[in-house]
């Protein structure tokens, strides 16, 4: 029992030793480690000081720059400014050097203005004095002119205007005749550029409509058909009215062509029957065209004689009724002959009523008065119409006033009535 306690006494010193040792170890361990830790940790500091050194002194030498920086910029903006102020104060002295001039020039002028002034004031006063010196020599010569011509100055002064009136109207006449003279040149020049404007601007447009007449057709296949093999048909239809006809790309039209207006309406009219008809061939297209005309030469004739009719005149040679109604087919700056002729016989019997001249004489040589623009187989392509129609007239017994008439309506002959 005791050996069991001194053992249990001696395990429990030991353990305790045990204990104590390992304290002392662990605590020997740990003062190393903390020594470690201590100078591990100076060590960052110590870095961390050389760093933050480092970025201080290149944050220092960073502002220093950017100062500098600054600094020159602003030093260049004060120069500038200044170099902008002393062209702003040249310019400022500039102009106070030429105010002052100026003020100086005007300063002079006054002078100048002053000195004029004060001359002009004494050349005035001068001539003022000379002026009443001459009224009275004036007057004094007066006196005496009267005494010598034995007129008074308002008798003087009459007999001056009177005379001045005279020599002003002859100048005036003068005046008048050389500006009328002048006017009447002027005039004839101006109206043929009138008419010469007037023929360039109209004379295409007249020349188509007097030469020139349009067939309308259905369709484009009629066209062949006119034409017919080789184009057979068109020329016999060209050689039957004597009327140029085009065929182009015009659509559903044929053109036909002919000065006469006679021959193009016979043209067109064959032209409407043949296709109406449908046989369109050579002995077809004669027989057609000859047919033709002779309705045409009869409405001729009956247009004629409608017309003198409408107008009430008499005796007409059956001729001369022909004439009258081929001006149906006829035009004559842009008017048909026929209506303007009617017009004019119209007119023509007015005016001789206002007159107290005879009307119906009148109206008559009114109506025949264009006969000659009418065509015909009498063609006279160098005689003036108005000749022409007097011609006729006096071919077909008309009487000798109303061939006057005719004939001098253009002024070719003298009017004897």
């Amino acid at each position: 029992m005791e050996i069991s306690l001194g053992l249990v006494v001696v395990g429990v010193i030991g353990l305790f030793v045990g204990v104590v040792i390992m304290s002392v170890v662990n605590r020997n361990k740990s003062l190393s480690m903390l020594s470690d830790a201590k100078k591990e940790a100076e060590k960052i500091i110590e870095t961390a000081n050389e760093k933050g050194e480092s970025i201080k002194n290149n944050k220092i030498l960073q502002a220093k720059e950017k100062f500098l920086e600054l600094k020159s910029e602003h030093e260049k903006i004060i120069f500038s400014r200044e170099d902008k102020i002393k062209i702003i104060e040249r310019e400022i002295t500039s102009k106070e050097s030429k105010v002052d001039s100026i003020i100086k020039k005007h300063e002079q002028l006054n002078l100048d203005l002053e000195k004029r002034s004060t001359e002009l004031e004494l050349k005035f006063s001068s001539l003022e004095k000379k002026r009443k010196e001459v009224e009275k020599v004036r007057k004094d010569q007066i006196k005496q002119l009267e005494v010598i011509s034995g007129l008074s100055k308002k008798e003087a002064k009459d007999s001056l205007i009177e005379s001045l009136k005279k020599e002003a109207e002859n100048d005036a006449l003068i005046y008048a005749k050389e500006k009328m003279e002048e006017a009447e040149l002027t005039v004839k020049e101006n109206a043929k550029k009138v008419i010469l404007n007037t023929i360039q601007r109209i004379g295409a447009e007249e020349a188509i409509d007097n030469t020139v007449s349009v067939f309308n057709i259905e369709s484009d296949d009629i066209k062949g058909r006119i034409i017919g093999r080789e184009g057979r048909n068109i020329r016999a239809i060209e050689s039957a009215t004597g009327v140029e006809i085009i065929v182009d790309d015009t659509p559903e039209a044929i053109i036909l062509s002919c000065f006469d207006s006679i021959r193009r309406e016979v043209a067109r009219i064959s032209l409407h029957k043949l296709v109406k008809d449908g046989r369109i061939h050579p002995a077809r297209i004669e027989e057609v065209v000859k047919k033709t005309k002779k309705e045409i030469d009869q409405e001729i004739i009956e247009v004629g004689k409608r017309t003198v009719i409408d107008l009430g005149i008499n005796g007409l040679h059956p001729e001369l009724i022909k004439y009258v109604g081929r001006m149906k087919y006829r035009s004559s700056y842009g008017q048909n002959l026929l209506q303007h002729s009617k017009e004019v016989a119209k007119l023509c019997a007015i005016m001789a009523s206002e007159m107290g001249i005879d009307p119906k004489m009148a109206k008559r040589a009114g109506l025949l008065h264009d006969i000659g623009k009418v065509p015909s187989v009498e063609k006279d392509i160098e005689t003036p119409h108005a000749i022409l129609g007097m011609q006729w007239a006096e071919k077909y017994g008309e009487k000798p006033d109303v061939c006057n008439a005719i004939g001098a309506h253009h002024d070719e002959i003298e009017m004897n009535s």
